[in-house]
């Protein structure tokens, strides 16, 4: 059975930063690009940053680029956010997947969810 597990939500106030993970267990995702989405209450789910396997090329929502880094331990099957300046619009649950094909801003995309961990930013 297939598992991405999110970790290190919680409450931040505007300008803080959190780190996010994403453990994945059940199959080795090393060779698959990694994802982070988003959802916020009565939205859509929306792409925030993706990986590929071999870590070498990273891609960014608008939203986020030069505040969020993603990066992954491939030895480890985890894959990390890191956000930094964060700001009450980024407020969301945000979610872990694993790439499948396709382009890796798409959520369609992508065929293993975690359940999400909610990240919610005070002003």
């Amino acid at each position: 059975q297939v598992q991405l597990v999110e970790s290190g939500g919680g409450l931040v106030q505007a300008g803080g930063s959190l780190r996010l993970s994403c453990l994945a267990s059940g199959r080795t995702f090393s060779r698959y690009a990694m994802g982070w989405f988003r959802q916020a209450p009565g939205k859509e789910r929306d792409f925030v940053a993706a990986i590929s396997w071999g870590a070498g090329s990273t891609y960014y929502a608008d939203s986020v680029k030069g505040r969020f880094t993603i990066s992954r331990d491939k030895a480890k099957n985890t894959v990390f956010l890191q956000m930094a300046s964060l700001k009450p619009e980024d407020t969301a649950v945000y979610y872990c997947a694993g790439h499948i094909s396709g382009s890796v801003s798409m959520a369609t995309s992508y065929g293993y969810w975690g359940q999400g961990t909610q990240v919610t930013v005070s002003s």
